[in-house]
């Protein structure tokens, strides 16, 4: 199994465990199927809070099969609209608070939207401080999930000082995948070297107006194939990024989404061509083949013309002389060997 299939299918039943995870979407590719899938596969005995600011609670679980789920709904809470406004933080606080012991999941769907709410990025990271400790404290392993969008808040999130184990999935276009396999001959691993792929993915990934250049630009597909297409259509491309959970510390790698599964990357139909691509470069045929004539060298060969002397003058070392100029006069040039100041007394 996978590390993304072994996230989504037991999150609670990592080793070691990890107490906070991470979704990111963007403007170009959406992971509310991961949001969704990983809700469905909570455990039923573990109590599960959803807090939704950005999305209603329908659009992510079917509240009357969920039992062990309880949402609760800040969609219709707009500061400025609501009179008078209320501060989520003390009901959300309540809420866990009055949870019994045991395992706990929390979700906040999503991070930007509470930001927004409160006005300040520092004031939201505080909270989800306060919030992690509540989970880590608890006598069961529990689970803090965060759905965000790049922002400076993001930034804070990912932090050691916050969390030292993390799982952070990110969803990226697959048009990302395309357009570095045929910009920079670079396919991801295993296919290709993970170090030379990663030096180009991370930086160009990080630029947001790259990936919505590639999805909504003039040679775009103009989707982000997020929850509103048919499960057929719907696939994107991951990276799973697991701090201490392995004997590196950190480990990261890319795999596929397919309709409402983990995959790999070769079963994405949007990639197909760069696979495709590549197999023709490696079956292309070797122009040494099928000659008339002989255009190896066999090993004695290799070793014979390893021992001819090259034809260079010096050889890298400078011969030392003196300078001269020599001049032999033809018959056509006027020389006087008599001195013309012979008569002057100098």
């Amino acid at each position: 199994m996978s590390l993304f299939s072994s996230i989504i299918n037991n999150p609670i039943g990592l080793k070691p465990h990890q107490s906070l995870i991470i979704l990111q979407s963007s403007s170009a590719q959406t992971c509310y199927p991961i949001l969704r899938n990983l809700i469905s596969n909570f455990r039923p005995t573990t109590q599960t809070l959803l807090f939704c600011f950005l999305h209603p609670p329908s659009s992510l679980i079917n509240v009357d099969e969920a039992p062990n789920i309880t949402a609760f709904d800040f969609t219709e809470r707009i500061p400025g609209y609501d009179d008078p406004w209320c501060d989520p933080q003390d009901e959300i606080l309540a809420r866990i608070n009055s949870v019994p012991p045991g395992s706990l999941n929390v979700i906040i769907d999503s991070v930007d939207t509470l930001t927004s709410d409160l006005g300040s990025t520092p004031k939201t990271y505080k909270f989800i401080r306060t919030l992690l400790g509540l989970i880590t404290t608890r006598s069961e392993p529990s689970i803090l999930t965060l759905h965000v969008q790049p922002s400076p808040l993001l930034d804070l999130l990912t932090q050691t000082s916050l969390s030292p184990t993390l799982i952070h999935l990110t969803a990226h276009p697959p048009a990302i995948i395309t357009h570095i396999a045929s910009a920079y001959l670079t396919h991801p691993p295993p296919v290709g070297p993970a170090d030379n792929f990663w030096s180009i993915f991370i930086p160009f990934s990080e630029r947001i107006h790259e990936s919505e250049r590639l999805v909504y630009g003039p040679e775009g597909n103009g989707t982000s194939a997020g929850a509103w297409v048919s499960k057929g259509t719907r696939e994107f491309v991951v990276e799973v990024l697991v701090r201490g959970g392995g004997k590196r510390g950190v480990e990261r790698t890319v795999e596929g989404w397919k309709g409402d599964v983990p995959c790999d990357l070769q079963a994405l139909g949007s990639l197909k061509s760069i696979w495709t691509r590549r197999k023709t470069e490696e079956a292309r045929p070797d122009p040494t083949q099928n000659v008339s004539f002989n255009l190896n060298l066999t090993p004695s060969q290799e070793r014979s013309r390893a021992q001819v002397p090259l034809p260079y003058a010096h050889e890298g070392n400078p011969v030392a002389t003196t300078g001269a100029i020599l001049y032999d006069p033809d018959s056509a040039d006027d020389i006087d060997d008599d001195d013309p100041d012979e008569d002057l007394d100098i």
